[in-house]
């Protein structure tokens, strides 16, 4: 095995994808989930250095394209992307987070072999019901109210472009 492999499943890491340029971590949250955006919030007041780019992808102004990854895939659970394009998924996404705001000590502590595992097992349990537990989505398989707002605008634009091509063909 790979050291690279080894971080790969150690850190939460993620094949690379190159993207633009930025010297800031990255993180995608679901800014209509009331819960992830009170957190983003508390964490953007502790960035006085700036080091987090965050990126909300229930705003109607977010392109999937841009980065490569689905509005489903970034919902399933927490993404943060490192400067040099390196995707990090789950618990990992937190400690950077965490560390960037100057909570280092607490961040070396969740990296503690048990601790780390029981983070990584209740996060993903958590990311797998966090509609459900935030009340966006009913309890027994309900209807969620989850907005893509940038795939519903696309969408709207492919049906108008489908549309005009069906009447050129008419």
């Amino acid at each position: 095995m790979e050291r690279t492999d080894f971080r790969n499943l150690i850190f939460g890491y993620a094949p690379i994808t190159i993207m633009p340029s930025t010297d800031q971590f990255q993180v995608f949250f679901d800014g209509d989930c009331p819960l992830c955006r009170r957190e983003i919030d508390w964490l953007r007041k502790r960035d006085r250095h700036h080091q987090i780019d965050f990126v909300d992808i229930a705003a109607p102004s977010f392109d999937e394209e841009q980065y490569g990854r689905s509005f489903e895939t970034l919902m399933a659970q927490i993404h943060g992307r490192e400067p040099n394009g390196r995707w990090v998924i789950g618990v990992e996404v937190f400690r950077r987070l965490y560390q960037a705001a100057g909570f280092g000590p607490l961040v070396r502590l969740s990296r503690l072999p048990v601790v780390k595992q029981f983070l990584d097992l209740a996060y993903r349990i958590f990311a797998r019901y966090r509609t459900r537990l935030t009340g966006r989505c009913r309890a027994g398989g309900g209807s969620c109210q989850l907005k893509n707002h940038g795939a519903e605008e696309k969408v709207g634009k492919e049906k108008q472009s489908n549309r005009r091509n069906l009447a050129d063909v008419q």
